[in-house]
């Protein structure tokens, strides 16, 4: 009886491998050679998507202003404390807390939100989002990172759910 399940058990994992072999393999995927966003993956990037847009020299004098500004008349959030800016796709500064000075809009989706102190090593976080009551802002994405050469500054980037570059409303919170 043994010797039966033997063989059955022999004819059936050749039968398996057979079939397997036959319909392409257990994990053989097929190589592409195409790139991913030909392929249409959602939240493939974009070559050079992800670099923010020079400091130019009036950015950099507005910059110097805003810190010196914030030096004279606040003092920087105390720890625990937040500053907070909400920002309309086109640029324009909705609310915002005290030490938040200025938004530039530089191309689609890249938002320059100057504060009047260093905000280098604070904790910084956006979503996307409106103040509007009566409407859900679009599905997208967001980034967040301090700005380049810019220490009282953070460089936002929103995307569509796909991954390109497009504007869209956000709220902004530093944490000191």
């Amino acid at each position: 009886m043994t010797t039966f399940f033997r063989r059955k058990a022999a004819a059936v994992t050749l039968g398996v491998l057979a079939l397997t072999l036959a319909g392409g393999g257990i994990a053989a995927a097929q190589p592409t050679t195409r790139a991913g966003a030909e392929v249409g993956q959602p939240g493939v990037r974009q070559p050079g998507g992800n670099t923010q847009p020079p400091v130019s020299a009036a950015d950099a004098r507005a910059a110097k202003a805003a810190m010196r500004q914030g030096a004279t008349l606040a003092a920087p959030p105390a720890a625990g404390a937040v500053a907070f800016a909400v920002v309309a796709a086109n640029g324009t500064l909705l609310h915002h807390s005290a030490n938040v000075v200025s938004v530039t809009k530089y191309g689609a989706g890249q938002y320059q939100v100057l504060l009047d102190y260093n905000v280098v090593l604070k904790a910084h976080v956006a979503t996307i989002g409106t103040s509007d009551p009566g409407n859900v802002p679009p599905g997208g994405e967001v980034a967040v990172a301090p700005r380049y050469l810019t220490p009282n500054a953070v460089f936002v980037q929103t995307r569509t759910s796909g991954g390109s570059a497009a504007d869209r409303p956000f709220h902004l919170v530093v944490a000191n």
